[in-house]
């Protein structure tokens, strides 16, 4: 069973460093992201995500060589990647996976305008090595699905000040 949480933070680029962060210790095994996404509230109250995968644009480069691969077949490669190219596109732009499009959009509506969240869907975690890690990266809890004594050790660590900065 996987747990989401929505952290707000003051500007984009503190968001951006808490991704980076969670990816680095998914390097090292410690969690598991189903997705990790930020999202932006601009001063005019729009809402822009930053997916980890860009999947029109993942669609459009396979379908491109799909499609040069069976214009080739027909002796047309050039139309073949144009068509594998816009199917590809069409067809990554209309998947989603991880957290819901939708319901991140709505979500973040909570957000300031010109500050940042961060949406992550977590299918597992050393629950202390990784608070330990985000000590003191600061944040506002927003949403989550994990139970009181985790929410409060999250909120906790989320505000403590870390040792090698006092």
């Amino acid at each position: 069973m996987s747990d989401l949480v929505f952290v707000a933070f003051p500007t984009e680029q503190r968001a951006e460093e808490v991704r980076r962060r969670l990816l680095e210790l998914q390097r090292e095994y410690l969690i598991e992201l189903g997705d990790a996404v930020v999202v932006v509230k601009s001063e005019d109250g729009q809402v822009k995500l930053n997916q980890l995968i860009n999947l029109t644009a993942t669609g459009a480069a396979s379908g491109t060589f799909w499609g040069s691969l069976v214009g080739l077949i027909f002796l047309n490669p050039l139309l073949g990647a144009a068509l594998g190219a816009a199917s590809g596109a069409l067809s990554g732009k209309l998947s989603d996976f991880g957290i819901d499009d939708a319901f991140m959009k709505e979500t973040a509506q909570a957000l300031q305008p010109g500050t940042a969240g961060l949406f992550v869907l977590i299918k597992s975690m050393t629950v202390d090595k990784v608070l330990a890690d985000l000590k003191g990266v600061g944040g506002t809890v927003m949403k989550t699905s994990f139970d009181e004594t985790k929410d409060a050790q999250l909120k906790a660590a989320l505000a403590d000040v870390p040792s090698s900065a006092q």
